[in-house]
Formats: structure tokens, C-alpha cells, sequence
């Protein structure tokens, strides 16, 4: 294929949105289907792909990316709290997993090297898959999620020496205990730096950069990429300096929207990174390595996730958490490929192993994907039969997610006289807001709140919805009231709905929509409203006198204007 770079992109997105809207129509999960595009444009079919080169750097992009949203989305308090569960994990697979890994590769007739670098290669998950699947179920921030990611950080802390011993492997070299210690020494400058500019400086600069959401989007991605260029140059992987990026960022009040900015740049990226995936499976080296892949793989889905199970279960979490943690463990990762493929440059390995671990990377990501897709639905059929992954007494209790049972949307539009509603209540809430400035007055009065645009559906996931009493909206924006109100009213049945609005027509529309009541300026506004919740509480039915009066009221006033 002789076309330039852009036709070359623009065949394999066609092909892609094809093979897309075939697993769509089959029910089947779409990143099977960028895979199978992969194979399809590869060399061992259309051979589309001649530009490689630039399509690995579209994939570096995607892992940046993906990667440093990771990092917004990841609290340092959770990470410490979970520190024990997550290395005694990564402990667990390595000794059990990897020395299998090492053991088969042995009955293999592999070299000593090889049949090491077999069994690091499945002690790795991929950060890529794990992170894409949790973050399309929204289950990033639950406590399976958490406990995932917090192992696949340890993966890439272990990967990044494994690649430097490869590399330093070359030629007969070795890295000497100065070579890791001055490594050691760089990430601890490193990390000390970031927490110096997220603490002391970045609070300062994005204050103002927040004001414009273009310069916002425009300095996070400066931001990330800069960082993570810069620890790749000192001596660590661009994802380890991407995620850096993104937790120097994380505790920050407008991660919310940066987040939402990038995810679809981020989401176009990631296609680009598993239909290479798929490119870079020869079809014509699988014969001498299907049976050991297919070992290996059965190996990697099966012994893994029972490994974890076993080890949190000692640790007192429940088997439904063990269990989905298990099924997110349950493939390898990019970094076992990309391992095999410096090895062989280094002359560790020969072409065989390459062929192996790349097929095993294929199976035990498409397979992982559909578990980890239905893994509630498998969780049903085998709870019967997991209770030897539980223990009597479990600890939990402090990691489930927090549930807000009011939520204001907009602080200035007489949002500070619902607080004080609110307080008197004695239930938990949260401000959403989309203005710096009135995200530091809630940070300085000690208010919980949210960064963010009320329209955005990340955000509202991120509040669960489902479980709140009582949405009091005061800004007075029509569009967003309208977009708002059809999305909780579809996930909320019973919830209270306050609006505000300028125009009785526009109040109607918003009553024909669902809101339990609208503020009007010329009839009750919010400090009636206020006395009204302080008295009858946030039952949806004590508000049906109000919202049949109001809606009589604005029938008189229709009928005035139309006269």
C-alpha cells in the first residue's frame, strides 16, 4: 500500500465503523471489533497499513491519553488505603502466575531467558483494557476498579525496570545496582516536583486558566503530554509520566471537566491503539504457537482471577468484589508485547516466543473483555459456589461509594438559601457548579462540591442520580433546565425536581417534562420554597398542591398575555 498517511487512516476507519456495526448488530463488545479490524487491514489480509510508524504514534497518543485520565480520575487517599490489598495482589499473581509462567515455558524447551520473560509477561495486565472497560461501565471509582488499577500501576512500576534490564541486556550488558539506584533517585525527584507544582502552584495558575474552558481543555493536554515526555526522557514509560500527569491534576475542583473534554480525543485514540493491536497478529507464525498460546492464555483467565480471589478473600473483602477484581485481572498486557519485542531486538529471545506471547495477548484480551463485559451476569450463576473466597466478617463498609441525597445545581441564583435548607436537613450534599470563582468560596467554607457543566452526563453518573432525594436547580438557562430534567427524571422516578425559570411558558414546558416545581420570580421564589421543604421534608407527593396551583397560575397568565 503506497497511499499517504490520510488515505491509509481514512480506509481503516471505514473498515472499522464496518466490522463496528456488524458486533453491534451480533451484540457483541466494540473493542472486539477494532481488534478484529486490526487483523483485517493487517499484512496478512488487506494489507492497508504501510504508514506504521505514524499509526504507533496514534496508539502512544491513545495510551497517553487514557492514561492521564486515569490519573484525574484517581484520589491518593483511596490509593493509600488501599495499599495493602493492591501490592499484596500483585505479590500473589507474581509468585503463582509467574512461576507457572516460568514452568511451562521450561516444558516448552524455552532458554532460561525466555521461559523468564514467559512468566513476566503473564504476571502483566493491560492497563489499556482494564481502564476502557471500567470507565465505559462507570465502575473506575468502585472499589473492584480501584483495587485493579491500584495492581496494574504496580504491573507498570515492575514493567518499566523489566524493559530497562532488556534493554541493558544488549550486546551482553547488564544494569549495575548505581544504574538503579540513580533510577530510583530520578522518580523520587520526579514525584516530589509534581507534588510541589499540584500543591503550591497549579491551584493558582488553572484558577485562572478555568475561566476559559478552550484554555482549560488546551492546558491539560499541554500539561499531560509535557509530563509525560519529560519522565519518558528520565528514564520511565510515557504511561507511568502520563499518569503522573494526571494525578498532580486529580485533587484539583475542575478535573471533572477536563476529564469530559478529553474523553472523546481520548476514545478516537484508543481505536487506533487496539487496531494495531490486531495489525500486529501474522497470521502465518501461528502455527507453531497456537497449543503453547493457547496453554499459556488458559493459564492467564483462569489461574489469575483465582488468585486474586484467594488473596482478597484472606484480606476479608467479599466475593463479589474479589470476583469482578479477579475478571478485570484476566488478560495480559501491551507491556508483555511490547517486552518480547525488545528481547528479541536484544537477542534474549528468538521469533518463536514473540509469536506465543503476542497470540496469548490476542486471546486473553478478546476473552477478558466479554467477561469483564457480563462478569454481574457470570457473578449470578457462580455465587452459589464462591462462598470459599469470602470470609464470615468482611471491610468493606469504608469504601463504598458516597451517596448524596441532595444536590444543588448553581450556587449564586439563590442557591445559598437552599444550603441553609439543606444543612437543617442533616443529609449529605453537594454543590455543582461551573464558575472558579464559586468553586474557591465553597472550598473556603468547607462545602462539598462539584466542577462541572449540569448538562454533562460524566458528572451526573459520578453523583448517582438514581439515589438522590432531592435536585434543587436555580440556574435559570432553559436549555440546560430542559436537559437536566430528561435525564433524571428517566434514571429517577422519585425524585423532587426544583427548577428555576423567567418565563411561565418555559416553566410549563418544564412541568410537561416532569419537575416537581418551578421558581417563578413573580410567584413562589425560593425563600417560600425554602420554608416549604423545612416543613413538609422532600416527599415528591407534599409538593403536588404546590405544582397544581402554580400550574393554574401560569394558565391564567397565558391566557392574560394571549388577550
Amino acid at each position: 500500500m503506497s497511499a499517504d498517511v490520510f488515505t491509509q487512516l481514512s480506509l481503516v476507519l471505514v473498515v472499522a465503523a464496518v466490522v463496528a456495526m456488524v458486533m453491534r448488530l451480533l451484540k457483541q463488545p466494540l473493542l472486539m471489533g477494532y481488534i478484529i479490524t486490526g487483523i483485517l487491514v493487517g499484512p496478512s489480509l488487506l494489507n492497508l497499513i504501510a504508514a506504521r510508524s505514524a499509526f504507533d504514534t496514534f496508539s502512544e497518543i491513545g495510551i497517553t491519553l487514557l492514561l492521564f485520565i486515569i490519573g484525574l480520575e484517581l484520589s491518593l487517599a483511596t490509593v493509600k488505603q488501599l495499599g495493602k490489598p493492591v501490592f499484596l495482589t500483585a505479590v500473589a499473581i507474581l509468585l503463582t502466575v509467574g512461576t507457572m509462567g516460568y514452568l511451562l515455558g521450561v516444558a516448552f524447551h524455552f532458554t532460561a531467558a525466555e521461559a523468564i520473560i514467559t512468566g513476566l509477561a503473564l504476571f502483566f495486565s493491560s492497563t489499556i483494557i482494564i481502564a476502557k472497560v471500567l470507565s465505559d461501565k462507570k465502575e473506575l471509582t468502585r472499589l473492584n476498579g480501584q483495587i485493579a488499577v491500584g495492581v496494574i500501576l504496580l504491573d507498570d512500576v515492575v514493567a518499566t525496570f523489566a524493559l530497562l534490564f532488556v534493554a541493558a541486556g544488549k550486546g551482553g550488558q547488564a544494569l549495575g545496582v548505581g544504574d538503579i539506584g540513580i533510577l530510583v533517585l530520578k522518580g523520587v525527584a520526579v514525584v516530589g516536583v509534581l507534588a510541589f507544582l499540584g500543591i503550591k502552584v497549579l491551584p493558582k495558575v488553572t484558577k485562572q486558566i478555568a475561566k476559559s474552558q478552550e484554555l482549560l481543555f488546551l492546558f491539560a493536554l499541554a500539561w499531560g503530554f509535557g509530563v509525560a515526555t519529560l519522565v519518558n526522557h528520565i528514564g520511565f514509560s510515557i504511561e507511568i509520566g502520563a499518569l503522573f500527569a494526571g494525578v498532580t491534576l486529580a485533587h484539583l475542583p475542575y478535573v471533572h471537566q477536563i476529564g469530559a473534554r478529553l474523553k472523546p480525543l481520548r476514545d478516537f485514540f484508543i481505536i487506533l491503539f487496539f487496531i494495531s493491536l490486531g495489525e500486529s497478529l501474522q497470521l502465518h507464525n501461528l502455527q507453531a504457537a497456537i497449543v503453547p498460546a493457547l496453554i499459556l492464555s488458559v493459564v492467564v483467565i483462569f489461574l489469575k482471577p483465582l488468585v486474586v480471589m484467594a488473596s482478597l478473600g484472606v484480606l476479608r473483602y467479599t466475593k463479589r468484589t474479589s470476583f469482578k477484581t479477579g475478571i478485570n485481572l484476566s488478560q495480559i498486557s501491551e507491556f508483555s508485547v511490547i517486552l518480547v519485542v525488545l528481547a528479541h531486538q536484544a537477542g534474549l529471545i528468538g521469533d518463536r516466543l514473540g509469536a506465543v506471547i503476542t497470540l496469548v495477548a490476542i486471546i486473553t484480551i478478546c476473552v477478558s473483555t466479554y467477561l469483564m463485559q457480563y462478569d454481574n451476569w457470570i457473578y449470578a450463576k457462580l455465587e452459589n459456589k464462591l462462598h470459599l473466597f469470602e470470609r464470615e466478617t468482611t471491610n468493606e463498609a469504608k469504601y463504598r461509594a458516597q451517596v448524596y441525597p441532595l444536590v444543588l445545581f448553581g450556587y449564586k441564583n439563590g442557591g445559598q438559601q437552599f444550603l441553609k435548607t439543606f444543612r437543617g436537613m442533616k443529609k449529605r450534599f453537594v454543590v455543582v457548579d461551573y464558575n472558579p470563582e464559586v468553586i474557591d468560596e465553597l472550598e473556603r467554607k468547607h462545602i462539598e462540591y462539584l466542577y462541572g457543566d449540569a448538562t454533562d452526563p460524566e458528572l451526573l453518573a459520578d453523583i448517582d442520580i438514581e439515589k438522590t432525594k432531592l435536585i434543587v436547580n436555580t440556574i435559570g438557562d432553559h436549555t440546560i433546565n430542559i436537559s437536566l430534567t430528561q435525564y433524571v427524571r428517566r434514571r429517577n422516578k422519585d425524585v423532587v425536581i426544583i427548577c428555576y425559570s423567567r418565563d411561565h411558558n418555559e416553566a410549563a414546558a418544564l412541568y410537561k417534562l416532569g419537575a416537581s416545581y418551578v421558581m417563578l420570580p413573580h410567584f413562589i421564589g425560593s425563600e417560600k420554597l425554602n420554608m416549604f421543604i423545612h416543613l413538609h421534608g422532600i416527599n415528591k407527593d407534599s409538593f403536588e398542591e404546590y405544582r397544581k396551583k402554580h400550574l393554574i397560575q401560569i394558565g391564567r397568565t397565558a391566557l392574560s398575555d394571549e388577550i
